[in-house]
């Protein structure tokens, strides 16, 4: 046999080998639990310094005024949701607390962990929580983080298998998924333990809106005042949560030579960021848009807000064998008590029963409902669209108004990115926000979808505002222009025949009207109609 033909085999047999061993030590290892949850948890105490004066000395005259209130200031612009949190990891002087779904370790990454380092070796405490759901190949390099003084990282609910071999990863849940599908899909980030930033946002180029490839429309609340306390708490009890497991305890015993320099050794050029036409680097030398808020340019709103969160252990305070908190049950309220005009954005329509009744009986009580949802071209997601489809049809008959971002659009008031990004066709949503009744808004984790309601935990606020209630719906107002949606009614052309839906908007000036469902291609709308046909929608 030719050397060239018997090394191909040799290799062959020994990647059969490793997948078999791998298989093995997957199945081997399904049990309900967590790898890694008795490993030790060190306590790491912040030092005991006052915040910042740059920082809180602004608000300390509103703060003695609105004792029970939080000023809030909604960033809707991605590029500046990156600025902001480098911004104020900058400034902190004593604790920096981060919790995300994701937080990928490409351009925008690497700069909030190169932060994070120098933060560190200054002196400020450093606590990341992160999920494992949807880790892609080279973000396992953020746990070397938890190697630096100061710094503490966990991984909630992790995986056995730490690669990203997709057959061993499959395996894995196959034989785990009980456990493997519930997901902390939670985003907050707090500083100092006086100023929080939380949303729908994570950490990446998509989420801050400057990859060509993909931009994910978000949105940041900045907050101070009383409801930080209340977020703090909840990070505090998932980073207690038997749940969350210390990266030491999932750590390789053998590194290749290319992982030896550890994060915070060097500077990320933002080459993304200044590509995309965001003018970050002008930004980054103002202190924008961090000084703008400092200085009282860009005033916050002060008002009272409600916390809406699960808890860590969400499954089991559900099926009521432990007492904690859920978010459904304020947002449901909210929603309920809503007597002229509810707002919805969601990047996944998928409700549950309960979630559907809420909006038909808003409707049949003749409530305006608007909602706003990416169309099949803009879909992130495949499944959760075809999911989405089988509800359409009933909210439009109870006489929703209904509308689908487009991939491409014409006009960008509202969609927190620069024209040249936009250009790309590759625009999609990612916000969760509701306006009731224009008096409060909700900004938070949650998508209006059964997996938020049954396999994620979320975080979020209630916020008693009419001002920024009145900010979100005029920014609802203009993504819902024909310019940047389809707006999808049903066509009864026929009285004898079954309504049909239709998807209006405005392309290079001129009225179009479809009557087949926009895509990128047939093949992707023939993967959604094969994909509408199985039973998903408990996991969408």
């Amino acid at each position: 046999m030719p050397r060239s033909a018997s090394a191909a085999v040799t290799s062959r047999r020994c990647t059969a080998a490793a997948l078999a061993t791998g298989l093995l030590v997957v199945l081997g290892g399904c049990v309900s639990y967590p790898p890694g949850r008795d490993f030790p948890k060190s306590q790491s105490e912040a030092a005991r310094l006052e915040p910042d004066r740059f920082l809180v000395a602004p608000f300390a005259v509103a703060q003695r005024s609105h004792t029970s209130e939080s000023g809030f200031r909604i960033i809707p612009v991605g590029v500046d949701g990156l600025l902001l949190r480098l911004e104020l990891i900058e400034r902190a002087r004593h604790s920096l607390d981060l919790q995300y779904y994701i937080f990928h370790y490409d351009e925008s990454g690497v700069l909030v962990a190169d932060a994070l380092v120098r933060a560190a070796r200054r002196g400020v405490r450093v606590r990341i929580l992160v999920d494992d759901g949807e880790t892609v190949a080279g973000d396992e390099q953020l746990l070397r983080l938890a190697e630096q003084m100061n710094i503490a990282l966990r991984v909630f609910n992790p995986w056995r298998y730490r690669g990203h071999n997709r057959l061993l990863r499959g395996t894995e849940f196959l034989f785990s998924r009980s456990r493997l599908d519930y997901r902390m899909h939670n985003k907050l980030f707090v500083v100092d333990g006086v100023i929080a930033v939380f949303g729908g946002r994570n950490i990446g180029d998509q989420y801050f809106q400057v990859d060509p490839e993909s931009q994910f429309a978000d949105d940041d609340v900045f907050a101070i005042g009383a409801a930080v306390d209340g977020l703090a708490r909840t990070f505090d009890r998932y980073w207690s949560s038997e749940l969350a497991v210390p990266a030491q305890a999932l750590a390789r015993r053998r590194r290749a030579a290319a992982d030896s320099q550890l994060p915070g050794a060097r500077h990320a050029v933002p080459e993304k960021a200044e590509s995309a036409d965001a003018n970050f680097t002008d930004k980054l030398r103002a202190g924008e848009p961090l000084a703008g808020i400092l200085s009282g340019g860009t005033p916050l709103v002060w008002a009272r807000a409600e916390v809406a969160c699960d808890s860590p252990d969400k499954k089991r305070v559900a099926e009521g064998v432990r007492i904690g908190s859920l978010m459904y049950e304020p947002v449901a309220n909210a929603i309920g008590q809503t007597r002229n005009e509810l707002t919805l954005v969601t990047p996944y329509l998928v409700p549950t029963a309960g979630e559907l009744k809420l909006l038909e009986d808003r409707l049949i009580q003749h409530r305006r409902v608007r909602i706003l949802t990416n169309s099949l071209e803009s879909a992130p997601e495949l499944a959760a669209h075809a999911g989405y489809t089988h509800y359409r049809e009933p909210l439009l008959r109870h006489g929703a108004q209904l509308f689908e971002v487009r991939a491409r659009l014409d006009s960008v008031r509202g969609s927190g990115q620069s024209t040249k990004i936009s250009r790309y066709g590759n625009y999609a949503l990612h916000a969760k926000l509701m306006v009731f009744d224009r008096s409060s808004v909700y900004v938070g984790s949650m998508n209006f979808d059964q997996r938020s309601i049954w396999l994620n935990t979320e975080v979020g606020l209630i916020i008693q505002s009419p001002e920024l209630a009145e900010q979100t719906a005029r920014r609802i107002e203009a993504m819902t222009q024909p310019q940047s949606s389809y707006s999808v009614t049903l066509q009864q052309t026929d009285p004898r025949a079954k309504p049909r839906l239709t998807w209006s908007t405005v392309e290079a000036g001129h009225p179009v009207s479809h009557s087949v469902e926009p895509a990128r291609s047939a093949w992707q709308r023939f993967k959604v109609r094969l994909l509408s046909l199985l039973p998903l929608d408990g996991e969408l």
